[in-house]
């Protein structure tokens, strides 16, 4: 080949390399006609509306988007409200608009300003208000705490608080008799409380608790005759103590283990003598009509069609000379067909229903087709509860799993799930402690709405 055609061929590869690059660069101006580029010089403010509704605003709620109109808005690395900086995100923000969330954490210094600041660094400043949303009352340390004793409320934006009120006669608390922080409130439970909703007041409004005070809705166990069930019989394999004293929190409780009562921190005793709760529905009558007083499903007293948002709960003592440092507490539903399945003596009901003697392999069966939720607070740190009743929540869809931890292999939970119940101190839960004699004292055990 001559000189003069490599120098034509090397001028066609330059042409069709820059004809390359060129639609490289198209196709970048074509795709991404929007994308984000940072910008010199300060940004202009207009005006400040809601992100979802053409209406001009000069004050929102803390946690709200806002949508900032004006010019170059690129050229903003950085918002502050008052003192407290917002998370920025390039893809929500042109030269024209730029939105943004309030930060939810209440400003050290309230200036009512909105800084906007750029890579200069130059600083636009525009007048705006934040406000704390309505307080979110969440959850209390004792639900069941009784009049005069100390209680705990726990939630979110307890800004300016003016007062927390209890349903009942003079159960208000005035601000000037509690102590509070933007998450939890200290006080003395008003003698006038009685079971209901918690409302707390602040200067954005009047809030309800998600719980209810000593919550009789959905209430299975109280041990103390409200419901009947496990009173005149126990409906179970291992009648536990059921009894009182200068501990209690409302009557009767149950008490699991008898301080004396070894169990192995990996969780492989089988002590369900000690340890175990059973309530299986049923007289064991043919046919099964399932109406005394003392053998009623326990979806008779609870609607679980929305199991999924919500939760078991029960008061829970545990004595610190008896603290609990290994084993998991199994919480288990079934079905009446799964409880009464399979045992000797059993008869055939109309319809094809088997009954008789209860059941108890499904269980501690680590192949585990029925699943249960665990509860191992001391694999956390609480191994006794500092001689006070705290109330416990386990969430209904965190029944899920074996007695070692897995997640179950059998089909999940449903609403027709809920006619019996075990609490079994047994197996590992995944998680290894170490060996301890506990008492676990029970009380109002519930099945109950938390959202």
């Amino acid at each position: 080949m001559d000189k003069t055609m490599k120098k034509i061929n090397i001028i066609k590869g330059i042409a069709a390399l820059s004809v390359l690059m060129m639609g490289f660069a198209s196709c970048e101006r074509v795709d991404y006609p929007d994308r984000f580029r940072l910008t010199g010089g300060k940004p202009v403010i207009d005006y400040i509306r809601y992100a979802d509704k053409d209406l001009l605003i000069n004050q929102a709620y803390m946690d709200e988007t806002v949508c900032v109109v004006g010019d170059n808005l690129t050229s903003v690395v950085k918002v502050l409200f008052n003192d407290q900086e917002a998370v920025l995100n390039t893809s929500y923000i042109t030269s024209k608009t730029l939105l943004v969330s309030i930060p939810k954490t209440q400003a050290t210094v309230e200036t009512d300003l909105i800084y906007f600041i750029t890579q200069a660094p130059d600083t636009v400043t525009y007048d705006f208000h934040v406000m704390p949303p309505s307080a979110i009352v969440s959850s209390m340390d004792c639900e069941y705490a009784k009049p005069g004793t100390e209680a705990h409320i726990y939630g979110d934006f307890f800004i300016d608080l003016e007062y927390v009120e209890f349903q009942g006669i003079d159960a208000r608390v005035e601000v000037d008799d509690l102590t509070y922080t933007e998450n939890e409130i200290t006080l003395t439970i008003p003698a006038g409380a009685t079971p209901g909703l918690v409302k707390v007041k602040t200067n954005s409004g009047l809030s309800g608790s998600i719980f209810q005070y000593q919550d009789q809705r959905g209430l299975l166990f109280d041990f103390d005759g409200k419901t009947g069930l496990y009173t005149e019989d126990n409906r179970g394999w291992h009648p536990q103590l059921v009894t009182t004293d200068d501990t209690a929190i409302s009557g009767n409780f149950l008490q699991l283990g008898d301080g004396n009562t070894e169990i192995k921190g990996d969780g492989s005793t089988w002590a369900d003598g000690k340890f175990s709760f059973e309530y299986w529905p049923g007289a064991w009558q043919n046919p099964e009509p399932f109406t005394a007083s003392f053998g009623r499903k326990l979806s008779d007293f609870a609607d679980f069609s929305d199991f999924a948002n919500m939760a078991y709960k029960f008061e829970l003592y545990i004595p610190e000379e008896h603290p609990w440092t290994g084993s998991a507490l199994q919480i288990l539903p079934a079905d009446i067909t799964v409880v009464t399945n399979g045992e000797t003596g059993a008869v055939a009901m109309d319809g094809g229903t088997v009954l008789g003697g209860c059941n108890n392999k499904y269980i501690g069966d680590d192949s585990a087709k029925y699943p249960r939720a665990l509860y191992t607070p001391w694999a956390d740190g609480l191994t006794h509860t500092g001689g006070k009743w705290i109330t416990v929540t386990i969430p209904m869809n965190t029944i899920l799993y074996q007695p070692n931890g897995n997640l179950t292999e059998g089909a999940p939970v449903t609403a027709a799930s809920f006619d019996s119940l075990v609490l079994f101190l047994c197996g590992s839960g995944g998680k290894t402690g170490t060996d301890c004699k506990p008492i676990l004292k029970i009380d109002n055990i519930r099945a109950v709405p938390i959202k």
